[in-house]
């Protein structure tokens, strides 16, 4: 695992973001005795919270066996300074290694993990490097995302973090790529000869890639009316997705080959087009339960901010010349989904024309219920010879007993004290990445863009269905995939 001891150092601890997704994280990673057995975890912010109330927050927003909950509050410390004074900092540093004295191992190790808006980021990250590095461990910093909100901020911020750290201590963290689908990618396609063959311009028609919540802002709108659904989702999220569904075969496992390819795979990303975007903003539910996105009490009366994006993406490369990449993400949606859907051309001389034939399709499920199918033609049975469409479903929760997946922010924080950058986004990455996104904002905001209005729960603009058909993405009429119960 890792030589010495462990501090973990949650900045931004009392904030939701640290409550509901890393203290569970660093929670699971101790009930699968997956850290030091000389680890302590301290929590920093500004507000003042006693220390048994803080435990009781952080435990009770935990699930598992009181016992380990019990035990595991026992390991939480809370220390409340300010984030912009250097003296709260040296002050916070004198608690740490008094902490670290009563460890027996003298090889002290820090994890620092920074919730905290990216606003302040960098004065976070200015203190950490003056006064809490460790003298006898390592040292590195997680930083949340947004990194940056167009091409411009995003270099500020990568240089401002260059100047303090070097590139191995910083983890860019990206949930998605911790989850357990999006790691079987690489797997799917380089460890099945029955794959890869097939991916390419010759076989596939084209490439859905789509991000679905059920659920609107909920109470978010201030926080989100500032970066949208595409600095949301897209970029990051999305975008990691089909960088790994798309790039050529990596040299080798490692970090820095597997990333490699990911940028040699952006820099072949063309230009996105306006005439290949559908923006969309949801409004109240047909039947009046649910508000509208303009209805949140931080949200502009006249924000044009998209909740609901579809862009076709085309890549110059000679794998993939002319194949559409729809990327496809929305708020406030007909079902909560995240999936890749590779959609394969028909047969030459198709014998069977006079019959209403559904393409194969490739669907990953990356959440919920993990899942791999292939749907593909078959006939009906009975005396007749009616074609059927059928699949050859992996769901994971029928293939596997006992299936307990770990959380992706467990992996991710695991890997971090591993060292293993796999799974993290390097300088590089992200910014080719904001250099296909940014344009495409400023169009945007440039042309003041109205988004398509949809009502909440429902499929989408339903411009969005007939760009996908446009670019030749042909929808299954009649077929619902019966997802195995979880």
């Amino acid at each position: 695992m890792t030589h010495g001891t462990l501090t973990i150092v949650v900045l931004g601890a009392s904030g939701d973001l640290a409550k509901k997704k890393t203290y569970p994280a660093i929670f699971g990673l101790y009930c699968r005795n997956l850290l030091p057995k000389e680890t302590i975890i301290y929590g920093y912010a500004r507000s003042h919270i006693p220390l048994d109330e803080f435990r009781k927050k952080i435990t009770s927003n935990l699930k598992g066996d009181a016992k380990m909950k019990e035990e595991f509050g026992l390991l939480l410390y809370y220390h409340s300074g300010a984030y912009d004074q250097q003296e709260a900092y040296d002050k916070f540093n004198v608690m740490l290694d008094e902490s670290e004295a009563k460890f027996t191992n003298k090889n002290h190790n820090r994890l620092f993990y920074m919730a905290i808006p990216p606003s302040i980021f960098v004065e976070v990250a200015k203190g950490i490097k003056s006064s809490l590095i460790s003298k006898s461990g390592w040292s590195r910093v997680i930083v949340e995302k947004p990194f940056g909100r167009d091409l411009t901020t995003s270099r500020h911020l990568i240089a401002e973090l260059k100047l303090l750290y070097q590139e191995k201590d910083l983890y860019r963290i990206d949930h998605y790529l911790g989850k357990e689908m999006v790691q079987n990618l690489m797997i799917l396609r380089f460890a099945n000869a029955v794959f890869e063959p097939l991916w390419s311009k010759s076989h596939i028609q084209s490439i859905s890639i789509t991000f679905k919540e059920d659920i609107g802002t909920e109470g978010r709108g201030g926080y989100f009316d500032s970066f949208g659904i595409i600095r949301d989702v897209m970029q990051n999220h999305l975008m990691q997705v089909f960088s790994l569904v798309a790039m050529e075969p990596p040299v080798s496992l490692t970090a820095e080959d597997i990333t490699n390819e990911k940028v040699k795979l952006l820099r072949c990303v063309q230009r996105p087009l306006l005439e290949n975007l559908v923006l969309g903003q949801f409004t109240k539910s047909a039947d009046g339960k649910h508000p509208g996105y303009l209805d949140d009490e931080g949200v502009p009366k006249d924000s044009l901010t998209p909740t609901f994006a579809s862009q076709v993406f085309y890549v110059n490369n000679p794998r993939w010349r002319g194949i559409p990449f729809i990327l496809k993400c929305g708020k406030a949606l007909d079902q909560r989904k995240t999936e890749v859907r590779i959609q394969f051309k028909r047969p030459d001389n198709f014998l069977f024309s006079d019959q209403d034939c559904s393409r194969n399709e490739l669907v990953m499920r990356i959440q919920p219920g993990e899942a791999v199918y292939l749907k593909l033609l078959t006939k009906k049975p009975g005396l007749n010879n009616e074609i059927q469409q059928a699949e050859l479903d992996l769901s994971y929760s029928q293939r596997y007993e006992d299936l307990d997946l770990p959380d992706a922010y467990e992996r991710l924080i695991l890997d971090c004290i591993k060292g293993d950058h796999n799974l993290f986004v390097r300088d590089d990455e992200l910014d080719v990445a904001w250099q296909i996104f940014t344009p495409l904002l400023e169009a945007i905001e440039q042309n003041k863009m109205v988004p398509e209005k949809y009502a909440f729960g429902s499929r989408g603009p339903t411009s969005a269905d007939e760009l996908s058909r446009k670019v030749g993405y042909s929808r299954s009429s009649g077929y619902v995939w019966r997802q195995s119960k979880i």
